[in-house]
């Protein structure tokens, strides 16, 4: 097997892409000679449904159970199992996952807030987007049979923080 070497950086040589090398091919970034610091992602994002969904869930009384704490629980452990899921990102040890659901009664929505910390030589923003998407397609799963409509929406890195970039806060509107 060959390799390639590069003595340019992926950011010249790729537009700042660096999951590709020099001839394009795709790799998983080495990390090796960073810096291991206390790193923090927080993701969100909404699930909207029909008012007597909502309901539904509101009141607990869905026929497959407590749908908020599931999709707690399956957001906590899609976030540790991300590297499983996304073919290029690291295995990480994580030391920290929350997962907060708001009931939004005004346009019958669930948001969902995902915060994820590790202490290492790579960020968890994908490791915060991964378990606010699985939390939401969990609600989705558990409530398809009274409403197919669902429409998840917004999910997006709102801060991060740790690493040779700094801290970044999303200017959300």
């Amino acid at each position: 097997m060959t390799s390639k070497s590069s003595t340019s950086s992926p950011s010249t040589t790729n537009g700042g892409l660096t999951h590709f090398d020099q001839g394009g091919q795709a790799h998983m970034v080495d990390v090796g000679d960073k810096n291991s610091t206390h790193r923090i992602a927080i993701a969100a994002g909404k699930i909207r449904m029909q008012a007597a969904t909502f309901e539904l869930i509101q009141s607990g009384n869905a026929k497959k159970g407590d749908v908020i704490g599931i999709a707690r629980i399956a957001a906590i452990m899609a976030a540790k199992r991300t590297s499983d899921l996304i073919p290029l990102c690291h295995p990480l040890a994580l030391t920290r996952v929350t997962v907060d659901f708001q009931l939004v009664s005004e346009n019958h929505s669930i948001e969902c807030q995902a915060q994820v910390e590790t202490y290492g030589k790579t960020g968890v923003e994908i490791e915060a987007l991964t378990a606010v998407q699985v939390g939401l397609l969990t609600i989705y799963d558990m409530c398809k049979a009274v409403d197919r409509g669902m429409v998840m929406s917004d999910i997006r890195v709102i801060e991060k923080h740790g690493g040779k970039s700094g801290d970044w806060v999303a200017i959300v509107d």
